[in-house]
């Protein structure tokens, strides 16, 4: 599917170590060669100095254009991908929500099929291992203490594919099964939680390394009580996702969190339902009944804020209208991301990476996507 070779020109690339104008070569779907100056000869494509980021990377996404990864067919997981790729997401792992025993196997089981295909990056298990009083749109009725034989068998059915785990630490057993998913090398996370703040640095300690949608789901921070949010934020070890939507998080409580962690411990989520890119109405989220109304998502029984309905550019570019700097802001929903969850070769501009790119134009909207060096759409 990919190009023989072509150069990006005028192009104002972004990079780990910052923008720089000049080109980039593609070969065979990867970035051959980044440069100044007179490319050579070749076919080449002028962006007429626009930025050139590399394609974004969701880790912590549940959905869209109407399908969820819980409870879609191959084919509404595939239009979950296309609709995510053409906004200039060319990574997404597949979030799982709670279920039982025997819907979470199926679950995995389909989606480690769509990353065998490459569709997927990985799969992502937000449930059951959480906490009852703060389930927020995760079905009650489902959850369960951590088992780390239930673990053991989603990781058979997932065949390597299983990524990142989200744990309440404070549940029995919680410790073990941050243990065993660090020695199987999926990624821990502490979310959906009631822990203290020596409950949350002891999973810390046992492994665990994302913060699950810091500030949701989650006991809030009191000066006598800091809980899980002072020990997450303050722990370099741990990197911290932020549904940057301004709805989940108030923007000034979100700036605190690039200022005390800074961008490269900041991973941009979207956290995204099915009713992403449709708009309004009744949507579901698992088990459970959502509404959505002004693009604000709520679970119909409890009123609990659920998923957002946002895509990830627009993370970027609220991130952006907090003072972050662009190219932090885009590393925080690509680089990070991809190397909390230990994603090569994706979620960066560098030699022998992935032709995933984006062409942003000057109010940080995405003019083109290329993904695995050719043009989407």
């Amino acid at each position: 599917m990919a190009q023989t070779s072509l150069t990006l020109t005028g192009a104002r690339v972004v990079t780990a170590d910052g923008v720089h104008e000049g080109w980039i070569r593609i070969d065979d779907g990867r970035v051959a060669e980044l440069g100044t100056g007179d490319p050579g000869a070749g076919e080449r494509h002028d962006v007429g100095g626009a930025l050139v980021a590399p394609g974004l990377v969701d880790t912590h996404v549940h959905g869209g254009k109407g399908h969820s990864f819980p409870g879609s067919s191959p084919e509404g997981v595939r239009e979950i991908v296309e609709f995510n790729r053409a906004a200039g997401v060319t990574s997404l792992v597949g979030g799982l929500v709670a279920a039982s025993p025997e819907a979470t196997l199926r679950q995995v089981e389909t989606l480690s099929e769509l990353c065998d295909e490459g569709e997927l990056a990985g799969i992502y298990l937000e449930g059951p291992f959480i906490a009852r009083a703060r389930c927020g749109a995760h079905d009650p009725d489902l959850l369960r203490d951590p088992d780390t034989a239930e673990f053991d068998a989603w990781l058979a059915a997932g065949r390597g594919h299983v990524r990142m785990i989200t744990v309440a630490p404070e549940l029995p057993g919680a410790l073990d099964l941050i243990r065993a998913a660090t020695s199987s090398g999926v990624v821990a996370a502490v979310g959906h939680t009631e822990a203290d703040y020596e409950q949350t640095l002891a999973a810390v300690e046992a492994g665990a390394t994302v913060a699950t949608h810091l500030y949701n789901a989650m006991s809030p921070l009191k000066h006598r009580e800091p809980g899980p949010i002072a020990a997450l934020l303050g722990d370099e070890r741990v990197t911290v996702e932020l549904i940057l939507d301004n709805v989940h998080v108030h923007p000034g409580a979100a700036r605190l969190v690039f200022d005390a962690a800074g961008a490269d411990r900041v991973s941009l989520v979207t956290d995204a339902m099915s009713a992403t890119g449709l708009g309004d109405g009744e949507y579901t989220l698992g088990e459970l009944r959502v509404r959505v109304h002004d693009g604000r998502a709520h679970v119909v029984e409890t009123g609990a804020i659920a998923s957002s309905t946002i895509v990830l550019p627009q993370a970027v570019r609220n991130a952006v209208a907090l003072g972050v700097p662009v190219e932090d802001a885009i590393r925080s929903a690509s680089s990070v991301p991809a190397a909390a969850l230990g994603l090569p070769g994706i979620g960066v501009v560098e030699t022998g990476a992935h032709a995933d790119l984006i062409v942003l134009n000057h109010d940080l909207s995405v003019a083109d996507v290329m993904y695995r060096g050719r043009w989407v759409g």
